[in-house]
Parts: C-alpha cells; structure tokens; sequence
C-alpha cells in the first residue's frame, strides 16, 4: 500500500494536491505527527521527522470520533511554517445504519452509502498503517543518532535494532493487509455499478421501489436486493444450540457463504519463486497463485478469458502468467497485459485478496471485506524450522481436523511411526478453560491449539529423542512444534499444509536429503490416519453420525465442530481463540 493508493480511494475532498513531495501524517485530539520530506545532501533519500504534542492541532467532531490530519512544512528555509493539507474525520460511528424498506428489500442510494462509508473507513485506516511505519522508521533513526550510540553498548543497539526491525516488518504486512481490502472493497464497487446499470435501475416497479431480482448472483446484488438466502449447514440439516447432542451425519452439503470469509493458508512462500505458479482448488473453485514484478504473490482463476484453457499448464514469465494456448499473459490482479497475433481487447480474470505472512501465503475466498487481523502461526522464535510439506488428501476437511485434535487415537493408530511403544493409559483427558478452544493433555505432555478457521497448532514435549518426557509440557527439555492446515479444496478434499519445527539441535536442518526423511515420515503417519478417517467418511455419507456418542477425550474435537456449525449457521460462536 502506498500513500497515493491511499489518497485515490478518496473523495475529492479529501485527496492531496500535486505537492511536488508526498505527506502523510495522523494525529488525535492531543497529538499530531507530522512527516516531513526534505532533500538532505549526501543522502539521496527523504528524512522523516516525527513531532508531538502539539496541542490544538487535533480536535473530534461529532461523537467525538478521532481525527486524521495531514500537515505539510513549507520548506527547510520557513522552519515552523506549516500548512494543512487535509483534515479527516475518522468514519467509525457517524455512518447511516442499515434498515429494511418495504418487504424486506434494501434501498438502493442505502447500498452505495454503505459502500462508500467502507472506502472512506479504509482510507482512514490505509494512513494509519503509513503513520506506523513512519513511527517506525522514527525510532530507528533515534536509535541510530551519534548522541545515543555514545551512551548505549554495542549489544543494546543490536537488540534495539533487531526489535524495530520485527515492528517494521509487521507494520509493512498490515499495509499488504489494508491494500488487500482496498481492493475488494473498490471490486465491490465496480460490481454495484454494474449491477445497477444492467439490471436494477431497469427492473423498477411503479412504486419506485426496486423488484426482487429471481435469483442473486453475488453478494453485493443480495444485499441491494434483500434476497440473502438462509444459510445452509455442511454436512447436517440440524440446527445447533449449546447443549444438544451434534448429528453430524449423511453427504457433504454445499460450502456455505460463512465458512469462506476467513483468511486461509494456501501455500508456503519459499515454495513459489518467480518463474513458479502453484495451482489449487478452494471451495470447489481453481486458482492459481504466482509472483508478480514487484515480487508480491497474487491469487487469479485458473481459466483463461478467452478459451478457458487452464493457465497453470502455462509459464509465469516476467511477472505475468502467460496461458499456452495463444499466449494471452495476465498480471496478479487478472488483467491482460497482452494478446499475441491480435489487437488487444479488455479481459480481466477473477482474483482474489492475496497476502503474505509467517511465511505463507494466504487468500480470502469469501464476499465480505477481509479481516483486518490475521491468526499468529509461526513457531516460537527458538524454534526452527525443518520441515514444510503440502500434501492433497482425499477426505473432507472437517474430519480431518478433528482427527489431528484428536490425541487419545495415538496408541493404536500410529504405533508403526511416533507412537510406537506409547502405553495405554487408564484415562486420557484434555484439559482447558471454559469456552476456549486450547489446552493441554493429560496424560501426555502435549499442548494443542484449534485456530479458526482450519489451523491446528500443537507442540510436542520429549524427554529424550524420540521419547515421550514428564507431562507438564514446559517441563521437557526437547520440544517439537507442528502446524496443520486443512484447506478445504472442495467437499471430499483437503489441501493439507504441514510445518514442522524443533528446539533442539538445529544443524540437523542442513543434513542432506534430511527433507526427504520428513517428507517419508509423514506420509507414513497421514497413511495411518487416511485409511481411518476415509472409512469413516464413507460411514457418514451412507448416514452414520460421526459423533454419535462423544466421551470426555473428545472435548476439543467437539468444540470446534460446535464452533463450525455456528459459524455456518450464523449463530453466536460459542467457543473462541487467541488470534
């Protein structure tokens, strides 16, 4: 994200003059910051200068909503001249609320408020994420000052350094972030138009009021028209309310619309460079995700406008990915950039968000903005990394999550890998607080973590290599820590990530062929589940209830399939996770 994509979403009353430099700066009621660029000689490059306490300068309007406000220095021979540039009020509770017209059909000018309340909340949000990473680069250059380096030891630099480093690095993802809802949200927009122009504005009534369209073909037309259907549960027909005992039994229904607005993992990062593309399913749908010029990854169907061929039997070449059938070539938002042997026409591809972070790449496959925070999956920082593995499995998502959240199966399913040797014991339990969705095991010092919407985190205490320790996890010497993702491909397919980590003895990463090793490992663990968990989803499908008679080692298993029905139904989550 970039200020100037910041300023374009805005309107004209808000946008930025031609400048001649560029100028961003948030401020509250008792504060402003304030960026000034200014040529320095010998430097070639802008000095940042943050300045507070200005008191006046910021103010609430209103409910007394914060103000961004952006303020430019007149020049290094004016010291102290300062002329405002724009002055915005953050949108957050002075927007019009929804309500119903008529039988139950939305107005349409209430739609375009909505979404234009939505631009401008981003706006405001985009120079927020730019102010942090001024304050950033402020406190580096107070680190860095002649002054302080006199009176700090080398190593306190160094650690200083190294932590602005990592909050550097976060706010620049949070911008990736925000730019990723721009996006969506101005998609939205064009569909609006569109929307209105083709069909709405010829389908009114001789009341005024716009008719009910048959059938709603996104998101934004059943919100316009107030045809949003009652959502359908996967998997079951049954509604769940705390309490109940969970029927979770027949076919796979229909992904609903819920279960696709989350962020999801879809690949590693280290797995696509610039010349690789990595295809896969979500929800039913294909993509392909590739590396555009600027190196960032983009998520694009993989259907090419013309012909439908698929792109991913092509080639990513100079940041585009170029279809093998007639060599159209698109960049990492769906446009074509060119058309061989013709005159170029407008064709754009379906795209979806698409950010990078802890090492992944992720996408947002549902029609609501995304979410501005995105759950924490990289190992502790004593952790490293040995193993990172995709695999494609034949089974439907969910049981497999609750397969990998069940622990109490270990004895007897993987006594050929990792549990091998491990006793029966009289009682397995899991212990966590109420209304959460971690905790630990009990008898076996393992830690487990069900992060919404598909990932399970778990960390795995031995006492030796190998073996199986005390059963206070913290108490180990030697712990492993694993990632699981279950992406789900489509309705009887899962796109698994796997991440493994360790805390002990590092050099083993650097053995050769040590990743072929892992890769054998845990295919034969998956083996051990697969031939269960298949036969168990062949069982549902014929009308077996999957949790017919729960005990108490199921408990985590249980909450998150509660936490799913809710989430698919609408209902209030009754279970909730750190993020």
């Amino acid at each position: 994200m970039t200020p100037g994509l910041s300023l374009a979403a805005a309107p004209s009353s808000m946008r930025v003059g031609d400048l001649g430099r560029d100028c961003c700066t948030s401020g509250s009621a008792s504060s402003v910051f304030q960026v000034n660029y200014h040529g320095v000689a010998g430097m070639g490059r802008p000095l940042l200068r943050g300045v507070k306490g200005m008191q006046g300068k910021g103010r609430s309007r209103g409910r007394g909503v914060g103000v961004v406000e952006c303020v430019q220095s007149e020049g290094m021979h004016k010291r102290g001249a300062v002329v405002r540039i724009f002055d915005v009020e953050d949108p957050r509770g002075s927007g019009v609320g929804v309500r119903g017209k008529g039988s139950g059909t939305f107005d349409v000018n209430m739609a375009w408020e909505l979404l234009r309340q939505d631009v401008l909340y981003l706006d405001w949000k985009a120079r927020q994420d730019v102010l942090a990473i001024v304050a950033a680069h402020d406190k580096v250059v107070e680190v860095l000052n002649p002054l302080v380096r006199d009176k700090k030891s080398v190593e306190t630099l160094r650690s200083e350094l190294a932590g602005l480093q990592e909050d550097l690095s976060k706010a620049h993802a949070q911008v990736h972030l925000s730019e990723a809802r721009v996006e969506h949200t101005l998609r939205k927009l064009g569909e609006m138009e569109s929307l209105i122009n083709d069909k709405l504005l010829q389908e009114k009534t001789g009341s005024g009021r716009v008719k009910v369209l048959p059938r709603a073909t996104s998101t934004m037309e059943q919100v316009v028209t107030g045809e949003a259907e009652a959502p359908s549960t996967v998997e079951t027909q049954t509604s769940y309310s705390r309490g109940k005992a969970l029927d979770i039994s027949g076919p796979v229904a229909p992904y609903p619309a819920q279960l696709k607005n989350f962020w999801y993992p879809v690949a590693f990062s280290e797995h696509i460079d610039e010349t690789t593309m990595v295809p896969f399913e979500s929800f039913e749908e294909s993509w392909v995700i590739f590396r555009g010029k600027d190196g960032r990854p983009g998520c694009v169907r993989d259907s090419c406008a013309h012909r439908a061929c698929p792109l991913s039997l092509g080639k990513v070449e100079d940041g585009r990915i170029q279809c093998p059938y007639h060599g159209w070539e698109y960049n990492t938002t769906g446009k074509c950039e060119k058309m061989p042997s013709t005159r170029q026409v407008n064709a754009k591809l379906d795209y979806l968000p698409c950010i990078e972070q802890d090492g992944m790449v992720w996408i947002w496959p549902g029609n609501e903005t995304p979410s501005t925070t995105l759950p924490n999956l990289n190992p502790p920082s004593n952790y490293t990394v040995h193993a990172q593995i995709v695999v494609e499995l034949e089974v439907e998502h969910g049981l497999m999550v609750e397969n990998l959240l069940d622990l109490a199966h270990a004895p007897f399913t993987h006594t050929g890998t990792f549990a091998k040797g491990w006793p029966v014991p009289s009682f397995v339990k899991f212990k966590t607080p109420l209304e959460a969705l971690a905790g630990t095991w009990d008898p076996y010092p393992i830690a487990m973590e069900f992060k919404p919407p598909c990932m399970v985190l778990s960390t795995i205490g031995f006492g030796g290599v190998g073996k199986i320790g005390a059963t206070d996890v913290e108490a180990c010497p030697k712990h492993l820590h694993q990632l699981h993702v279950c992406m789900p491909s489509s309705r009887g397919k899962t796109r698994l990530l796997y991440r493994m980590g360790l805390d002990w003895w590092p050099i083993m990463k650097h053995i050769p062929f040590i990743s072929l090793f892992w890769q054998n490992l845990a295919n034969q663990v998956l083996a051990e589940d697969l031939r269960l968990v298949k036969g168990q989803q062949a069982r549902m499908e014929a009308g077996a209830n999957v949790w017919n008679l729960p005990v108490a080692y199921d408990k985590l298993g249980v909450r998150y399939r509660r936490w799913r029905v809710a989430t698919e139904s609408g209902d209030r989550v009754p279970f909730t996770s750190d993020q």
